[in-house]
């Protein structure tokens, strides 16, 4: 037999055998049909299940992930309040500082006769120092974080007259409200103007400016509250309101007021920002207002004598503030400038009561009006690391006062001597050499016209020393 032919009979016999072997009834089919089905409504119901189990899954792994990101954001937030603190710094350890001031004064006009003709004295110290060595303005600091919500700060202030320790600032501060506001109360200084706000021994020259001293009482530390608020901006910024007790220049009495509520008001803004690679730019205005009442101020009548004159009414001053600093790529460890001014201009009106303690004329009350203005520009540059020069002028301009008493013919202008028209000016330069962030020697030079008919020559050698934790500056 040929292999072809056995190999078609053994196909038909496989064949034969496969249609046998698969050779089912319509009843197996049924049964078949219904195992399928059923099988079907297994797997079915097995998926539900898990799809069931993959939601709730998904679900925890949700809320988990939200409390992670809220642990995250509050992370952050310890984070944020730890880099506001000094690494000096903990909850049982507060940042202590200490700042060393002395100085020493060649004057060619005697201190104690300081006054700034044309504008009516404040009721601080806003004179020259001492002649010769003297302590200067010495500040004592402590500083922590209360809790994850609060941050309190005191300066303390050592007089150069041995009159004892001062409290300069002494304030608790926010840390956890949120959209860029802070809010603090207590005593601070205040936030009119630009210089007011920077403590003495981080200023560029060794005294305030003239104006500072004629319309803030040198420096304004106010009691009360301040709200502050910072934009979410690539320009920068801020907007601020202070209530206060009114207890110092241009408020008054000397210690504030003795009424509920709030003796003054002060309303801030600042903008600012940078110009290339090296330039930082920050401009202010300020607004306050005060109700003196009893504000005492010493003067001499027309024929010498000391009198105590006294001002009640309303004062309101407004001011201008702009700052330009510039370092190469922002670097100002080598070389840099600042440019800083500020305009003032006052207007106050309400009552004057001449010599109150009826030592001269007799006591007598009369109307009171002035307008009044002035400024100061200054230029700082480090030309070296470590050395600065520097020079500042100043300007004021007494205005129009009005007195009632004057007018009426009740009093002659001679008993008035420091109220007499005149516009005060200064010429200021400096140098000075800050072998660290911790020291600085100053050597300072002004020719001061702030008393009519008189030049004084006045000649500063200044250290600044300050030992311990120590925050930064402002801009």
């Amino acid at each position: 037999m040929s292999r072809a032919r056995l190999t078609a009979l053994a196909v038909a016999a496989v064949m034969g055998l496969s249609q046998s072997a698969f050779a089912v009834s319509d009843q197996d089919l049924k049964e078949l049909r219904e195992q399928i089905r059923e099988l079907k409504e297994q797997y079915q119901k097995r998926i539900e299940a898990l799809e069931q189990r993959l939601r709730q899954t998904e679900q925890a792994a949700g809320k988990a992930q939200a409390t992670a990101g809220k642990a995250e954001e509050a992370a952050v937030q310890a984070a944020v309040q730890a880099s506001s603190r000094p690494a000096a710094e903990n909850a049982l350890n507060p940042g202590i500082s200490l700042v060393l001031n002395g100085v020493y004064s060649n004057l060619s006009l005697d201190p104690a006769g300081f006054r700034i003709n044309g504008f009516v004295p404040t009721m601080g110290e806003s004179g020259p120092p001492v002649r010769g060595l003297s302590l200067g303005e010495s500040e004592l600091a402590f500083a922590a974080n209360v809790d994850p919500h609060f941050r309190g700060t005191l300066i303390a202030s050592v007089s150069p007259d041995n009159s004892g320790a001062q409290i300069e600032e002494g304030f608790i501060q926010t840390l956890s409200l949120s959209n860029g506001f802070t809010l603090k109360a207590g005593r601070f200084f205040s936030g009119v103007g630009y210089q007011n706000q920077v403590h003495a021994h981080a200023w560029d020259f060794a005294d305030a400016p003239l104006a500072s001293k004629v319309f803030l009482g040198n420096q304004l530390a106010e009691d009360g509250i301040g709200l502050k608020w910072i934009a979410p901006t690539d320009l920068y910024l801020d907007v601020g309101l202070e209530l206060g007790r009114g207890r110092k220049f241009p408020g008054g009495p000397d210690g504030g007021r003795n009424k509920n509520g709030f003796g003054s008001s002060v309303l801030f803004a600042h903008v600012g920002g940078d110009i290339g690679s090296g330039t930082a730019w920050q401009a202010g205005i300020s607004y306050l207002s005060t109700s003196p009442r009893d504000r005492r101020f010493e003067d001499r009548d027309a024929t010498g004598t000391s009198v105590t004159n006294s001002v009640s009414g309303r004062s309101r001053l407004w001011v201008l503030d702009g700052v330009v600093k510039w370092a190469p790529n922002r670097n100002p460890t080598i070389t840099n400038i600042k440019l800083q001014g500020e305009y003032f201009r006052r207007r106050e009106d309400g009552d004057l009561t001449y010599d109150t303690l009826a030592q001269s004329l007799g006591t007598q009350t009369g109307g009171f009006a002035s307008r009044q203005s002035g400024w100061y520009l200054q230029g700082v540059y480090q030309f070296v690391p470590a050395r600065r020069v520097g020079y500042r002028y100043d300007r004021l301009d007494s205005g129009t006062t009005d007195l009632g008493l004057v007018a009426s013919g009740a009093l002659a202008a001679a008993e008035f001597p420091i109220l007499g028209a005149y516009n005060p000016t200064r010429h200021t330069v400096m140098t000075d050499w800050s072998p660290s962030e911790f020291s600085r020697i100053r050597l300072q030079f002004a020719r001061d016209r702030s008393r009519l008919g008189a030049v004084d020559n006045q000649v500063l050698l200044q250290y600044i020393m300050s030992l311990g934790a120590h925050g930064a500056h402002r801009f």
